[in-house]
């Protein structure tokens, strides 16, 4: 568009100077034989008085009667230079752009041809401010008409464009939110026959789809649920079966000997000092059973430990002091490594004492002919297992090894499970290495178990230092 209007408006200033200019030289064409005419009848006056009646009649052009041979300025002197109207010598008119005191204007001479009256000519000569405010009003007009050409053009691409694209690029992207969101309950329906419509009905069909699939993966969710609760339904009938069955095996006996010593009393069956005897045989059972019990609310009905700086090195010391009868008759040799300087961590020193004793009679009983019992205390740089978490850091470690018979490769993974025991009838419960694991994975530890069937087996016991526990936020509070 502004390329035309450069174009048109440069067409129409040539036509408007060619009309201009061709008005002129038919003006001097047409005066030009009169004045010839009025010179050679009338002489030379007769002919300036017919140029001065023209310039007189004309408005807008300017006519004089001039002599080329004259100086540039003179009363018959042109309004040109000389050397810039070769062609009236020759006998042809010229017209040539110039400037006087009013401004540009235009010149046109037409020579006259008088015999003796020398190098004459007809100078008509026209300003060029209403070419110049044609040409301008032209312009203007161009700019004023492309501006409102394009302001409409505008107007009606953003009518167009809000109504045709906005309107449907804000519905996609509210549906695209929408489906981001999770609902996916809500269509477009964008009747369009472009591109626009092609992919609303495209989101839709994948609006179908997911809802479809979302669907399904509910339904496939909800299967997987009750058959993982039908499988924890049945975990829990085996765990109460094998409870079950661990309390009838444990208890089983010591009821069978309560029950045979109390007929035989009741039966008179016995006398004399043998009463005692078998009083004392029935409390010793009974006394048996209440630990399997007490045992068992502990492992079901575990309380919090209630943490507190406690010394590990003292721990030992009073736990091997406390079974020390015991050690003595399965002549058992127990020391205790302890560290150059005070070992302490952050635990409950009851629940830990209970644990260690249970790793300290499970060694013993372990040795039946006797042996070493060894329990160290180290400060270590470990690594938890997978199902403990955590990366590398510090702990420290009490560690129970014995010289015993060793744990075989089968039995090793259930160790830890209640009830599960590899000694004889009436040696342990099943219980003692499931409490101690489940105090010390309270205390924020594990236990790591070595063993060789034959030549021993090691226990270790893995715990926060009590200053990197306290650092953690674990008080005993």
């Amino acid at each position: 568009m502004a390329g035309y209007a450069g174009w048109e408006v440069s067409r129409e200033g040539t036509l408007f100077e060619a009309e201009l200019a061709k008005d002129q030289r038919v003006m001097a064409r047409a005066l030009r034989p009169a004045v010839e005419a009025a010179w050679r009848s009338e002489g030379e006056a007769r002919a300036r008085a017919l140029v001065s009646q023209a310039d007189a009649a004309a408005r807008e052009v300017r006519i004089r009667f001039v002599r080329l041979d004259a100086p540039l300025g003179s009363a018959d002197g042109p309004g040109v230079p000389v050397d810039r109207l070769d062609l009236p010598l020759h006998g042809q008119e010229s017209i040539v752009l110039g400037t006087d005191a009013g401004g540009e204007r235009r010149f046109t001479y037409e020579p006259v041809s008088v015999p003796g009256a020398g190098a004459i000519a007809i100078e008509l000569s026209e300003s060029l401010a209403a070419e110049r405010g044609y040409i301008w009003h032209s312009e203007l007009q161009t700019v004023v008409t492309m501006l409102v050409i394009l302001a409409v053009c505008g107007l009606i691409a953003m009518v167009l464009g809000l109504g045709m694209v906005g309107r449907p690029i804000r519905q996609l992207c509210e549906q695209l939110r929408r489906v981001g969101a999770g609902d996916l309950s809500s269509r477009l329906r964008l009747r369009r026959r472009d591109e626009l419509g092609e992919l609303g009905a495209e989101i839709d069909g994948m609006c179908d789809q997911l809802a479809d699939a979302n669907q399904k993966l509910l339904e496939e969710t909800d299967a997987k649920i009750a058959a993982l609760e039908q499988l924890r339904h049945a975990d829990r009938l085996k765990t109460v079966g094998q409870l079950a069955s661990g309390v009838a095996h444990e208890l089983g006996t010591p009821l069978n000997v309560i029950g045979a010593r109390a007929k035989m009393i009741a039966g008179g069956e016995v006398t004399g000092d043998d009463v005692p005897a078998n009083a004392r045989i029935i409390a010793e059972q009974s006394v048996r059973m209440t630990t399997i019990i007490r045992q068992l609310l502990d492992f079901s009905r575990r309380r919090g430990p209630r943490l507190a700086t406690t010394r590990l090195d003292r721990l030992a010391r009073g736990t091997l002091g406390m079974l020390s009868a015991l050690i003595a008759r399965r002549r058992v040799v127990a020391v205790v490594e302890e560290p150059d300087g005070p070992l302490d961590a952050l635990a409950d020193e009851h629940q830990l004492q209970q644990a260690l004793t249970n790793l300290v009679l499970n060694a013993i009983q372990a040795m039946p002919d006797g042996g070493a019992l060894r329990v160290a205390l180290r400060r270590v740089r470990a690594t938890p297992p997978a199902d403990h978490g955590g990366g590398p850091g510090e702990y420290v470690a009490i560690v129970v090894e014995d010289e015993g018979t060793g744990i075989d490769p089968e039995a090793l993974p259930h160790i830890f499970e209640p009830f599960y025991t590899t000694k004889g009838v009436g040696e342990g419960t099943g219980l003692g290495l499931s409490v101690s694991y489940g105090i010390v994975r309270d205390h924020g530890g594990w236990i790591d178990v070595v063993t060789t069937a034959g030549r021993g087996s090691r226990f270790t016991i893995f715990l926060r230092p009590a200053a990197a526990a306290e650092v953690r936020g674990e008080s005993a509070a």
